[in-house]
C-alpha cells in the first residue's frame, strides 16, 4: 500500500519530480503491470515497491509493516526475505555457472550446501533450465540467462516477484516463454509486479496502471 508517495532529487542543481503523490493498493497474488514510457516513473516506483530505494515523502507498507521508517538493514532482510528481483540485464554473474548463479542467496542466508543444491535443482527444472546447471552465461541464449535470474529470483521462495522490462532484451517470442513463467508464478499464489513498456506484454497481467510524468493516469 502506497499513501501520498513522492520522490524527487536533483541533477545538476536541477530538481526532478520522479513520482508526484502515488496512491496505490498491490494485492496479495495480483499479476500487475507498469507501463509508462521512458522517463514517466516506472521504474523509480518499482525500486520503491522492492525497498532498493526510499521515498521523499509518504508512507509505503509492505505486508502491513510500515517500511518507511526501517533500518537499511532491518529492509536488508525484509528483501531477502519476502522480494524476489528479475531485471532486464539479467545481472547473472559471468564467471559463475547457472547453478552457482541461482544458489548465491541461499549462501547469503547460510543455507547448508546439501538443501542448496536440492532447492537450485527445483528452481531451475521450474523454469526449464535443468539440463543447463554447468554452463556458464556466455554459453547461455538471452532467455536462458533471464531463466537462470528467475530462478535465482525465486529461490528464496519469496512473497513477491519485480521484475524491471524482464523481456526488454528478447525476441518476441522468447519474451512470450518467460511471461509465462511469471503468470505461471502467479497462478501459484505469487504476487508479481512488472515493469515494461511494452503493451502486448502488459495485456498478459492481472491488471495495468499507467503512469505518466511520475503520475497514475489510469
Amino acid at each position: 500500500v502506497l499513501k501520498n508517495i513522492s520522490k524527487s532529487y536533483y541533477i545538476e542543481n536541477e530538481k526532478i519530480n520522479a513520482l508526484k503523490n502515488i496512491n496505490l493498493t498491490i494485492n496479495r497474488g495480483e499479476f500487475v503491470a507498469i507501463i509508462g514510457q521512458s522517463g514517466s516513473g516506472k521504474s523509480t516506483l518499482l525500486n520503491i515497491l522492492g525497498c532498493l530505494d526510499r521515498q521523499t515523502s509518504g508512507e509505503y507498507f509492505l505486508c502491513g509493516k510500515n517500511v518507511s521508517r526501517l533500518s537499511p538493514s532491518t529492509l536488508s532482510k525484509v528483501r531477502s526475505k519476502k522480494i524476489g528481483f528479475v531485471f532486464q540485464s539479467f545481472n547473472l554473474i559471468e564467471s559463475l555457472t547457472a547453478l552457482e548463479n541461482t544458489e548465491l542467496p541461499l549462501i547469503y542466508r547460510g543455507t547448508p550446501k546439501n538443501r542448496r543444491r536440492r532447492l537450485v535443482l527445483h528452481a531451475l527444472n521450474s523454469v526449464g533450465m535443468g539440463e543447463r546447471l554447468g554452463h556458464l552465461p556466455s554459453q547461455l541464449s538471452g532467455g536462458q540467462m533471464q531463466r537462470v535470474a528467475v530462478a535465482r529470483a525465486i529461490i528464496c521462495d519469496p512473497d513477491i516477484i519485480f521484475a524491471d522490462e524482464p523481456t526488454g532484451n528478447l525476441d518476441f517470442e522468447t519474451g512470450r516463454e518467460v511471461l509465462a513463467i511469471f503468470k505461471k508464478l502467479s497462478e501459484q499464489g505469487k504476487t508479481v509486479v512488472m515493469v515494461t513498456h511494452d503493451n502486448q506484454i502488459a495485456n498478459e497481467a492481472d491488471r495495468i496502471i499507467r503512469i505518466s510524468s511520475g503520475k497514475i493516469d489510469e
